[in-house]
């Protein structure tokens, strides 16, 4: 099968794009492994099919696969890069576009060549969790911003050991059985943070995670004191803002800002 393609990338976190609108178009765990393989093939974080949305919840659907083959309820920084995949696929000139995911209907909002999309609900927050580690005891938050993602804060990202911690970390018994994304966050000062993630399903960190930045910076917010926005330096070396509202304990009203660039288009055989 031959196979069109755009490549786009969300504060360095790159995705390989499919129009599958006509439904001509069904990929293998191992198809997705190669297309997202560096050397053999493209090069992504993930794959994102275009679809149909047969649920009628929303205006489109994507169907999104990790870099190792499995299929991600949601993914913040590849919502962004799909959303204007879509406005230029259709050719839709609206300022907002809806697309359901396993995690449930995601609104985009077009800025230019910047997307700020609506989150779903946050859920699951865990704080000050003592887990154990090769290193010994560790202070652990979490939360689901869509996909789970533990949140620890250091003192210096750039000396953190993001790979073998955020593995033992993702693959940790605490987190069975689905394991999680793994965020280190460096306080810069008030509203700025600094953020490292360890990608499960790409098993390696990776330039930006935007439902993990969401999840750091709603984290820091709970503990810190922060007030909407909250702006994070990813380690791309771009900047995301997270906004959000309070109800009672609860978030509401989150919403992710970032960069959503084209990169090249091309085809492949798979």
């Amino acid at each position: 099968m031959i196979l069109h393609f755009t490549k786009m990338n969300g504060a360095g976190n790159d995705f390989v794009v499919v129009d599958n609108r006509e439904h001509t178009v069904s990929l293998t765990p191992a198809q997705v492994v190669k297309l997202c393989d560096r050397h053999r093939g493209i090069g992504a974080d993930g794959v994102m099919l275009l679809v149909p949305c047969a649920s009628g919840k929303a205006d489109w659907a994507w169907d999104f696969y990790n870099a190792d083959g499995s299929v991600a309820e949601m993914c913040g920084n590849g919502a962004r890069c799909f959303a204007r995949y879509i406005q230029r696929a259709t050719g839709m000139v609206r300022e907002s576009v809806t697309f359901e995911t396993l995690a449930g209907v995601i609104r985009a909002h077009f800025h230019g060549e910047r997307v700020a999309i609506d989150l779903t609900q946050p859920h699951s927050l865990r704080l000050n969790e003592a887990v154990p580690l090769k290193g010994g005891p560790t202070t652990i938050h979490s939360l689901n911003t869509g996909v789970p993602h533990a949140v620890l804060f250091v003192e210096n990202a750039d000396e953190t050991m993001v790979s073998p911690i955020g593995a033992e970390i993702r693959y940790h018994a605490h987190f069975a059985p689905k394991g999680t994304n793994v965020n280190f966050v460096q306080r810069f000062g008030p509203g700025r943070i600094r953020v490292r993630t360890y990608e499960r399903g790409v098993e390696n960190e990776t330039l930006a995670c935007g439902t993990g930045v969401t999840a750091a910076a709603l984290i820091t917010a709970t503990l810190h004191g922060e007030t909407s926005p909250v702006k994070v330096q990813v380690q791309g070396g771009d900047e995301m803002e997270v906004s959000f509202a309070k109800a009672g304990e609860a978030f509401c009203d989150v919403r992710l800002t970032g960069p959503a660039d084209f990169v090249f288009e091309g085809t492949i055989k798979v």
